[in-house]
Formats: C-alpha cells, structure tokens, sequence
C-alpha cells in the first residue's frame, strides 16, 4: 500500500471485517447467555403442549399425528417403550443420541439438549441441526411411554428470510465496498493536489492554485497551505531585495575605498588632498563595519528565544547614561536636550534596550538642525513604561511612515550629507528588539516639524 488511497481503502475494508467479525462474537455471546434459556424453555412448553394434546385425543393415529406436526415445521424423533427409532420432519446432520439421555426421558425427565449444548466461539447453538440439540419430553400412548425429542425446522420455517439475509448481507458489503472506493477517492483527491502543489513549491514556483470549496478540515488545511505558499513567496521575495540591498551597501564603499586608493597611489597628489581621501577611506571602512555589525545582530535577532536575557534595571538611568555617551555629538550641533526621566524599573535585555535607545537618539540628533531640541519622556501606564524621543528635526513624509521599520530602506526626503554613514538598517533593528519584548513602537511626523517615535514597553 504506498498510496494514501489504498491504505484508507484496505483499512476500511478490513474494519468492515474485524468489525462483522466482533459483531458476530458478541452476538453469538448475547444467545448463549441471553437467549439460549429463553429457546429452550419456549421449546419446552412447545413440546409439552404437543404431547398434552395428544394424550388427550388418542384417537388420532400417532403416526399421523406426528406427521402433521412435523409438517407445521419441526423435527421429531420418537422411541418406542422397545427402543426403537422413527424421525418425523427434516433431516438431522447428526442422529446419534446417548441411550441414557433416552432412559431418562422414558422415565419423566424433560431432556434439555438446547441449554445444555455446548457454546461455540462460530457457530451458534440454535442452528445446528443435530439430534442431542433438541428438547426431549415423555409421551404415553396407549399406557405405553415413548421418548419424543423435538427442535424447529429452522430450514421449513426460517428458510427464506435465511437466503433473504444472506442475500441483503453480501449486497451490502459489496456496495458498501463499492461506497467507500467512490468516496475514498473524493477525499484523497485534495490531498494529490495539496501533494502536486509541494512539489512545485520545492521547484521555487509559488504560483498555487488550488480550488477547493469545502469547509471541513482538508479544506482548512488548503487554505492554510495557500496562505504558507504566499508568505514564502513574499519571503523568497524579501529574501533576494536583502541579498540585492547588502550587495548595493558593500559595493558601494568598497567602490570609494577602490577608486580612492589608486588615486593615491599617484605621487604628485597634494598631501591635504591625501588626507582627505584617507578620511574618506577611514569613514568607508567603518560604514562596512557598522554594516556587518548590524547585519551580524539582525541575524541574532531572527533566533529569538536564545537571545533575550532579562534582568531587573533602571531604565531612566540607562537612558541617561546613552546620552551621556553622545553627549560630543549633540553639543557639536548645539541641540537641546530636554529630559524627563524618573526613575522606571523593568524586567527586560538591557543591552538589547541600551541598543535602542542609541539607535532612537542617533536619528534624531543625525536629522535635527544646529539649534534644535531633542525631548526624551519616560512615564508608567498601569504595567508599562512608555519612552517618547521627540526631536525638532526635518521630518518625514507621511508617505514614508509606513516603511520606515524595513530593513534597508532610507526616507530619500530626510537625506542629508551627515547621513553617508547610515545603512537603513538602525530602525529596523530597534522595531525587532521592541517586539521581542512584546512591546510596541509608533511614530509620528511631519515634513520641517520634527518627529515623535513612541516605544511602549512591559515593566515585568
């Protein structure tokens, strides 16, 4: 069985099986234990009624009496007071009868060959046609005793509805087999096209069609692979813009650190000149390092649950000691800085937060004019803290809100020559640490009005 298809067809089929099979045992169990007295003791009164009668009105032939009899649908074995044997009715399988059981009987015991015959775990007692399954009564005829042994002509009596059954059962196991071939295909037919469509995802195409209508747990299970086909193509899609944007970042450096070091390499190049191009050079190479940095802690950043190591610190102080450490940046530019700042205790990654807050501050002094104000609030609300950084800086385009957390991406509007060294990556690492701790982070903007970015975070 190396299709789905046969294996939910065989399983069926053999739990059709197991299961007549189970039902057969429990049943031939419910006869012997229920329904074997109950023939018994009917057949009993049957048979004594049968003798009662005849007791009564021997003027009927016996002969034809008990022919009679048997022809209304039983089977009859009659012993004379000298042993000797007449059957009446159908024929027995099995005629032997133990000589005692007949003394017995001759004597005024009732022999009861139904409830005393042996249970079988296949074959149910009641029909099986032998002499010893019987019902064994005396009958005196003439002041004579005889031994009548009676059992129902169950071929006479039951005859057509057995053939009727047997019919019935067979032609249901046979459409029911019919049944679940026909259907067995309509359920795994999704699965072969869920199947077909694995296979083109693994050849890259994420191009799936798949048009299924039903609502049961297949059809939840297309549209859940529908929507798996789609993210990876978006990823795939993500993928190559961030292979194409790192590749766009490299060169371009080392692009400048090329073209200026053959420059160099003349000896007729004025020495200010030479500076120059060796400051270039130096600002290059720690563009590239700050890249690969970046890059390095993006990576770290997607593993999750093994980088997050929380501790109980003072956020407020954290802060305070970012500033302090850019404090040579926003004096050069003259910026205001305006604090609020009391003291927040929480439970989070302090180097992944001291993280943030310097990306945060390096933006706003990096897009903030000589003269600006930078403002910093930190507040509590209920079982948060809440971080603003607002700046009096450029702005940025409403346009441009949206994706300003993508990695790579720079507000062409906002550029300005101090911002050679920036890779786009900053705030998308600020966005991933925020979520990592379940927080939030928004911003609000406006072109030459500055900008406000808001970092809601929780304390424990």
């Amino acid at each position: 069985m190396k299709t789905l298809y046969l294996r939910i067809v065989f399983t069926t089929i053999f739990v059709m099986i197991l299961s007549g099979i189970i039902a057969f045992i429990l049943a031939n169990f419910y006869y012997q234990n229920k329904l074997k007295p109950f023939n018994d003791s009917k057949v009993t009164r049957l048979s004594k009624d049968i003798v009662n009668f005849y007791e009564k009105n021997q003027e009927i032939l016996l002969n034809d009496y008990l022919e009679n009899t048997a022809d209304l649908g039983y089977q009859l074995y009659i012993v004379d007071p000298n042993g000797q044997g007449f059957f009446y009715g159908g024929e027995f399988r099995n005629k032997e009868m133990d000589s005692e059981i007949i003394q017995n009987v001759l004597n005024g015991h009732v022999y009861h060959g139904i409830l005393d015959f042996p249970s079988s775990a296949f074959i149910t007692g009641f029909f099986d046609n032998v002499l010893t399954n019987t019902i064994g009564v005396r009958m005196t005829v003439d002041g004579k005793n005889y031994a009548l042994f009676i059992r129902p002509n169950l071929d006479m009596q039951f005859g057509e509805m057995r053939i009727f059954f047997s019919v019935l059962l067979i032609l249901s196991l046979i459409v029911s087999i019919l049944f679940v071939i026909i259907s067995t295909r309509y359920i795994v037919k999704p699965i072969i096209k869920l199947t077909d469509a694995t296979k083109r995802i693994s050849t890259g195409k994420y191009d799936i069609q798949l048009d299924m209508k039903r609502r049961d747990e297949i059809g939840k299970l297309a549209e859940h692979f529908k929507e798996m086909a789609k993210n990876l193509e978006q990823l795939e899609s993500m993928r190559q813009e961030f292979v194409s944007n790192v590749s766009h970042e490299i060169q371009a450096p080392l692009a400048s650190i090329q073209g200026f070091s053959n420059t160099l390499q003349s000896d007729t190049l004025p020495e200010e000149q030479r500076k120059h191009y060796l400051a270039i050079i130096e600002a290059e190479t720690k563009r590239m390092s700050q890249l690969s940095k970046q890059l390095l802690m993006l990576a770290s950043l997607d593993k999750e649950e093994h980088l997050i190591k929380k501790s109980t610190f003072n956020v407020a102080e954290q802060i305070k000691q970012v500033i302090f450490m850019s404090e040579w940046s926003w004096q050069e530019k003259e910026i205001a800085i305006d604090l609020s700042l009391p003291t927040t205790f929480i439970y989070a990654d302090q180097h992944l937060l001291h993280q943030v807050w310097t990306n945060l501050l390096t933006n706003s002094i990096k897009f903030t004019p000589i003269g600006g104000t930078i403002s910093i609030r930190l507040t509590e609300q209920e079982n948060d803290c809440i971080v603003e950084v607002q700046d009096t800086g450029i702005g940025i385009a409403q346009s441009e809100l949206a994706n300003i957390f993508n990695r790579f991406y720079k507000v062409d509007q906002a550029r300005t020559p101090s911002e050679i060294g920036s890779s786009g990556l900053g705030l998308a690492i600020t966005k991933k640490i925020v979520e990592l701790h379940s927080g939030q982070i928004s911003v609000t903007s406006q072109i030459g009005n500055g900008t406000t970015f808001r970092i809601q975070l929780p304390r424990m």
